[in-house]
């Protein structure tokens, strides 16, 4: 559907550095990164807002690197809205409509559709002046979704909204998409909305496109220490690694470990604090992995503890506050830790 081919744009502060990359059709698709990223610049270059300085964007297998944004069928949602204020909520959603020459009987009764499938046909008359943030980006998504097109860019569309309403608007973004089977591709840092909506993502950093695949591959066995620390995995450590018979025995920090990565020699490690068993007992179980060591540090996340643990390294360990609680656990006590081989992710 969408196949962008060694593009590299440079804007000074911002860039794309030979990025390559292939959106299925229908897909709905995450670029996380750091600010600073070159997330923007890359949608900004799919929608042809900007021409690469090398390097091809193609669509639909036709190649569209010279051809002008409005010729695209390409429409982009950008976090501030961008709505007209001096035309009401009808008038912004028929905006593109009007200018494809579109009947006015049609344009009125494609407004009404959308309007219904967004929950804003009571808007239709208001002015953006008067509407709420979540309003606006429900008419903002309206006036691009309602020209149907090809392909629908959304450059951090939920960011300044409240985290009530940022949820209640993900799912709205996942209706839309169901129903209108629209590519789509979605900028955000929020990992969450990346696991909501995600059916890939693509981690980007200094205009480099770093690793793309399924959300729970990237945030479970991530390619680089780069994107280890940047999807929130808090144990990282260096090794060496032998295979054998089918597992791999690995050694960092003084520790010895078992995993599932079949892979030799240098490595480096990572371990999600939520793949850790934690308890006061040894645990039994089938798991590979088991290290007894003293509670150094305990960090009060809301719903979420994150329990330090010193194995001879400290490990940090991912448990909920009522599961904390229920354990009785404090600093200075002696647990076991348990984790599975498969959770030992070696790259």
């Amino acid at each position: 559907m969408i196949r962008i081919e060694n593009v590299s744009k440079n804007l000074g502060e911002f860039k794309l550095d030979d990025a390559t990359l292939q959106i299925d059709e229908g897909e709905y698709f995450i670029i996380l990164g750091p600010t600073g990223a070159g997330k923007t610049i890359l949608i900004e270059t799919i929608a042809g807002i900007y021409r690469p300085d090398s390097g091809r964007v193609f669509l639909n297998g036709v190649d569209v690197t010279n051809i002008l944004p409005k010729d695209r069928q390409i429409s982009m949602v950008y976090q501030d809205y961008m709505l007209f204020p001096h035309l009401n909520v009808a008038g912004n959603i028929g905006f593109g409509l009007r200018q494809k020459k579109i009947a006015k009987s049609e344009i009125i009764m494609k407004t009404g559709e959308i309007a219904e499938l967004l929950g804003v046909s009571h808007l239709l008359s208001r002015y953006p002046g008067t509407l709420s943030g979540g309003e606006k980006q429900r008419i903002a998504i309206a006036r691009a979704v309602v020209t149907e097109p090809k392909v629908l860019l959304l450059d951090e569309p939920l960011s300044a909204l409240d985290s009530r309403t940022t949820e209640r608007l993900q799912a709205e973004l996942a209706r839309i998409h169901e129903i209108t089977g629209t590519t789509t591709i979605h900028v955000t840092h929020s990992f969450e909305e990346a696991f909501a909506l995600g059916d890939r993502i693509a981690v980007m950093c200094g205009g480099r496109i770093m690793q793309v695949g399924a959300p729970d591959d990237v945030f479970r066995r991530p390619n680089s220490e780069f994107i280890a620390d940047f999807v929130g995995v808090e144990n990282l450590f260096r090794g060496k690694s032998v295979v054998h018979d089918s597992i791999a025995l690995v050694h960092a920090d003084g520790m010895s470990m078992v995993s599932s990565s079949l892979k030799s020699g240098d490595v480096s490690i990572s371990i999600r604090p939520e793949d850790i068993l934690i308890s006061k007992k040894e645990i039994e179980t089938s798991a590979r992995n088991s290290f007894y060591g003293e509670i150094t540090e305990v960090k009060n996340m809301g719903t979420i503890m994150r329990v330090v643990v010193d194995v001879g390294v400290p490990i940090v360990v991912a448990l909920t506050k009522q599961s904390y609680e229920d354990m009785g656990l404090l600093c200075g006590a002696c647990v076991w830790i348990v984790f599975k081989a498969s959770a030992v992710h070696l790259f």
